[in-house]
C-alpha cells in the first residue's frame, strides 16, 4: 500500500468511527484555527460532501459541535444545534482532552446534554487533540 492510500484509509477510518456515511449532510458549528483538519478531511472523504456551515437552512443528519470550555454555554450551544437536525440525527460534540487547553468536563458535558433532552451514547478519541461525545435526542414512540 502507499503511503497515499494508507493515508486516506487512516483519514476515512476517523469519520468512519464516527459511525458517517456516503450520502449524509454534515454540519459543523464551532469551527476555529485549532480544529482537527484530519478529521474534517476525513468526514468529508468518507461523506463525500463539503460540510455545511452555522448558516445553512436545510435539515442535517450529523451535527459537529466544536466546543471549548471558554465557548460560552453549552446548554445553549446545544440546542441550538438540535434545529437544523433530521429525526434520528446526532451531535457528536467534539471537546478538547483533559490537559489541554479549553477540556470541558465530563460531568459538564453529561449536565448540559441531559439539560437538552439528549443522551450521551459513546465517547471516542475523534483526533489527536480532541475527544467526541455522542449525544442523540430520545425516539419519539409513534
Amino acid at each position: 500500500m502507499s503511503a497515499t492510500a494508507g493515508q486516506a484509509q487512516s483519514e476515512r477510518s476517523l469519520a468512519e468511527r464516527l459511525g458517517l456515511k456516503a450520502g449524509q449532510v454534515v454540519q459543523e458549528i464551532g469551527f476555529d484555527d485549532d480544529v482537527a483538519e484530519e478529521l474534517r478531511s476525513s468526514v468529508e472523504a468518507v461523506t463525500g460532501g463539503d460540510l455545511v456551515d452555522e448558516d445553512y437552512d436545510d435539515v442535517v443528519d450529523i451535527v459537529l459541535l466544536w466546543w471549548r470550555d471558554e465557548d460560552g454555554d453549552l446548554f445553549e450551544a446545544l440546542t441550538d444545534a438540535m434545529v437544523a437536525l433530521d429525526g434520528g440525527g446526532q451531535i457528536w460534540l467534539l471537546t478538547p482532552k483533559a490537559g489541554r487547553d479549553g477540556h470541558v468536563e465530563p460531568s459538564d458535558i453529561g449536565e448540559a446534554a441531559q439539560t437538552a433532552g439528549l443522551s450521551q451514547t459513546s465517547s471516542i478519541s475523534a483526533a489527536g487533540e480532541w475527544s467526541g461525545t455522542r449525544l442523540v435526542a430520545p425516539k419519539v414512540r409513534k
